[in-house]
């Protein structure tokens, strides 16, 4: 195989060798397997970040405390976002130390025990506890999925497979929806939408007991035998041979390194430290840019378009649901053909346009503006409802799924898990905080030029990504390795630097 580089520092792979069999998504019916059975920690993520929105209506009237107390209908809300931050800080640890089966094994278990006590909750106190569980659950399965399925995926496919469980996030908050609807006219209705999550936990739970671990960690932490034999099953005998090899390069950099990555050791390597700036970077500006606003939103500006109704906004929150489930299929399709860092771009673009579009709708609304009938809107408010959906189209097949592929192979193997872990939980950090500010600031400076601010944000976005991001669509983990010490070092000093490491070795 020869390695190749190109302008910017980057690197990548001709085309491989003559006869090797393409791969695609649907080739290896056992890749498909373990990335749809790993993604249903994305569904179970989505799922349990969405059923609160439907559910908490019914928890107020059973709950008078609950009804009558602002603060805790947001602790309940916000105990999750709690519980992931610490999943995801601590998610990253587990995954290095015992490995990503275990630790989706561990998620599981978390999801299962916060349902049960969330649907059995006697009182507001209690089901904070569960939703505080559930969190844990979704902070470590942010983690583990994707660096889960990017171990077992090869490389010419691996951000269309990570970008799946992204989908099934999406799919998940869908899902939410429905359940939600189902069980309205059910009695129980809120113990019925909290306590069904259970269900695809134990599931996973059980179906995973019978998959392998991750093969490179396996390889480099473990077994390399028992890795080989996962390999022999994603890979072709010559691609194989390959792939070993590899391995047996990036097994001999963790020796030389003489000890395992602690979270110290992220900042002492410049290199690190330039992954992590890119990796954590993209998490932040994912939320920055206001996705989960703009879905908050959504009702709001249904409602300055002229459907004032509540079945209005429940049909409405079912279509910007699958829109976004839509985007992230389309997300899947172009991430292995255009490349994750073109891909983002192209993504904050639409963003960047479609906030402008909402916050003009939301300057020039006449606070008096009124619509002739239900179904019609009003001139004013189809403007937000444009700026809604572009902006739906344009986040979801780029900004949705690009943060957490690039997560999910920029680190070296020994920081794999506390890198994706760190940046996992600035993902989780910055939600929580534009949940607990926006409507502060709508109420400080108005709707629309809180969109104009986070559509300035978004322009800071683009900008990070030209000068932060390398493009990674192709390169294998051990080439994405080398072009970090190529951006932190320069070519020559790189290449010094791994050898003089591996003479002291």
């Amino acid at each position: 195989m020869t390695i190749v580089s190109f302008p910017g520092g980057s690197s990548g792979l001709l085309d491989p060798s003559p006869g090797r069999r393409p791969v695609t998504y649907f080739s290896n019916a056992y890749v498909l397997g373990l990335t749809v059975t790993a993604g249903i920690g994305g569904l179970l993520f989505g799922y349990d970040t969405g059923v609160i929105s439907g559910a908490l209506l019914y928890i107020r009237d059973e709950f008078k405390e609950v009804g009558e107390n602002a603060f805790l209908q947001e602790t309940i809300v916000s105990m999750a976002l709690v519980g992931a931050m610490i999943g995801a800080a601590g998610g990253g640890w587990i995954n290095d130390r015992f490995g990503r089966k275990k630790a989706t094994l561990s998620a599981d278990v978390a999801f299962v025990v916060g349902s049960v006590v969330m649907a059995t909750a006697p009182g507001a106190y209690v089901l904070i506890l569960g939703r505080l569980f559930v969190g844990l659950g979704v902070g470590v399965a942010s983690v583990t999925a994707p660096v889960y399925i990017a171990e077992a995926s090869p490389s010419e496919i691996r951000g269309g497979l990570v970008s799946t469980n992204v989908l099934m996030i999406t799919g998940g908050q869908f899902l939410s929806y429905l359940v939600n609807l189902a069980f309205t006219q059910v009695r129980g209705t809120w113990r019925w939408m909290l306590g069904v999550a259970a269900l695809p936990a134990i599931i996973q739970f059980f179906i995973m007991l019978f998959l392998p671990e991750s093969p490179r960690w396996l390889f480099l932490k473990k077994d390399k035998s028992e890795a080989v034999s996962v390999l022999a099953k994603i890979y072709d005998p010559g691609r194989l041979e390959e792939e070993i090899d590899l391995l047996s390069i990036a097994y001999e950099d963790e020796i030389q390194s003489k000890h395992g990555a602690s979270y110290r050791d992220v900042f002492k390597s410049k290199e690190i430290r330039l992954a992590f700036l890119a990796g954590a970077g993209l998490q932040a500006f994912q939320q920055f840019t206001g996705i989960n606003t703009v879905m908050y939103y959504s009702p709001t500006i249904v409602q300055m378009a002229g459907f004032s109704s509540n079945q209005m906004a429940l049909f409405l929150s079912l279509i910007v649901a699958a829109m976004n489930a839509m985007g992230t299929i389309v997300g899947i399709y172009f991430i292995d053909r255009f490349g994750r860092r073109r891909l983002a771009l192209t993504s904050l673009s639409g963003v960047i346009l479609s906030l402008l579009i909402l916050s003009g709708a939301f300057f020039v609304q006449p606070s008096d503006s009124v619509s002739l009938c239900e179904v019609c809107g009003n001139r004013y408010g189809w403007f937000a409802v444009l700026g809604l959906a572009l902006y739906i189209a344009s986040f979801s097949p780029g900004m949705g799924p690009v943060p957490w592929t690039v997560n999910a192979e920029v680190y070296p193997e020994a920081y794999r898990g506390i890198c994706g872990g760190m940046s996992a939980t600035v993902n989780w950090v910055s939600n929580l905080i534009v949940a607990q500010t926006f409507l502060s600031v709508v109420g400080l400076v108005g709707t629309g030029a809180t969109f104009l601010i986070i559509g300035a944000i978004a322009i800071l976005a683009f900008i990070f990504v030209v000068v932060f991001v390398p493009e990674t669509k192709g390169l294998s983990f051990e080439e994405v390795e080398s072009l970090w010490r190529e951006r932190a070092w320069g070519r020559e000093n790189s290449d010094r630097r791994r050898l003089l490491e591996g003479g002291e070795a």
